[in-house]
């Protein structure tokens, strides 16, 4: 069905598109008389009019909308918090929140010029090329790469928290539940090697490190090896895994945390309704959502970016270690 223009809406209400605009878009000083205003407006609803947002930006120079760039990362429970935060945050300026989850080829380029937003946030850092290409539109870019935010990468210190509730719990063979998908290797990384400065410096062995499915026979699979090899303490990637862990011991017949304490990373809502609930490690996805919108409104209002308040990963203590 063609879309539905101001030109219908004249055409239907007898009066020209100078009219139609003056209505639709509120403008003052005009001598429109009250019935005829009446008139565009109700036709304008009986045809399901819709104004384009590329025309309204062009009219007045600004755009409403702020591109939000997710890499290509699996969307669950954390990020759909985060972005759900974002935009919550962002509707009290009058800006909407358009999401992009960045996959295949299609050059980011295509996207910024079709859509015409008025900022781009990026959750890992962009190309050069295309900061400067969309600067120079006139669009505001927000990269939220670590080195952009001049702060310290968490990631490691997830892990070494991680390790640091074992070892208060008298664990001292420590295995690590690392994730198969390869998307999202760089944190699964980071995270590990966290947890190897910990264990190195508890003087405790390497980490016994086993790729985990979120899957009942994964875990099952990866805690036969751990209790094989005498490990009592599980440090998963996020709590995803580590309900997968869970599954495990149940299957093992171990209990938790008394035969194997284990340990994940985000505070999902399900976390704490997990058998028995789940200790974990909280990135406060609320708080990184304030951050990205004050980050966003202050490159639109030209001030400083601002400085992140709070601390940062904290550990949620429950039953599971």
């Amino acid at each position: 069905m063609a879309r539905v223009t101001s030109a219908d809406v004249a055409r239907e209400s007898g009066v020209s598109r100078t009219t139609v605009s003056y209505v639709l878009n509120g403008t003052a000083g005009t001598s429109i008389s009250e019935a005829t205003r009446r008139r565009v407006l109700e036709t304008a609803a009986r045809l399901g009019y819709a104004p384009s947002a590329a025309a309204r930006t062009l009219r007045s120079g600004r755009s409403d909308l702020v591109l939000c760039v997710l890499p290509d990362w699996p969307v669950g429970p954390v990020v759909e918090s985060m972005l759900d935060h974002l935009a919550d945050d962002l509707a009290e300026r009058g800006l909407s929140v358009l999401v992009h989850h960045a996959r295949g080829e299609r050059p980011l380029s295509d996207l910024w010029r079709a859509v015409t937003p008025r900022t781009v946030v990026g959750l890992s850092a962009f190309d050069p090329v295309d900061v400067r290409a969309m600067r120079r539109a006139g669009i505001q870019v927000v990269d939220t790469s670590p080195d952009e935010r001049g702060a310290e990468n968490p990631q490691p210190r997830i892990g070494r928290l991680q390790v640091e509730r074992l070892v208060a719990g008298g664990r001292r063979r420590i295995g690590y539940a690392t994730t198969a998908d390869r998307r999202v290797a760089e944190f699964a990384d980071q995270r590990l090697a966290g947890v190897r400065e910990a264990c190195a410096e508890h003087g405790l062995a390497e980490p016994l490190v086993v790729p985990v499915d979120v899957d009942a026979a994964s875990g099952t699979a990866a805690v036969a090896t751990w209790r094989d090899a005498g490990v009592t303490g599980v440090a998963a990637y996020n709590d995803e895994v580590a309900f997968a862990v869970l599954a495990g011991a149940r299957a093992a017949g171990l209990a938790v945390p008394g035969d194997l304490a284990v340990i994940g990373v985000d505070d999902v809502p399900l976390a704490a309704l997990a058998s028995p609930p789940l200790t974990t490690i909280t990135q406060s996805m609320d708080r990184e959502a304030a951050y990205l919108a004050a980050r966003v409104i202050a490159a639109l209002d030209g001030d400083p970016p601002p400085k992140r308040s709070g601390g940062g990963p904290t550990l949620v203590a429950r039953d599971s270690a």
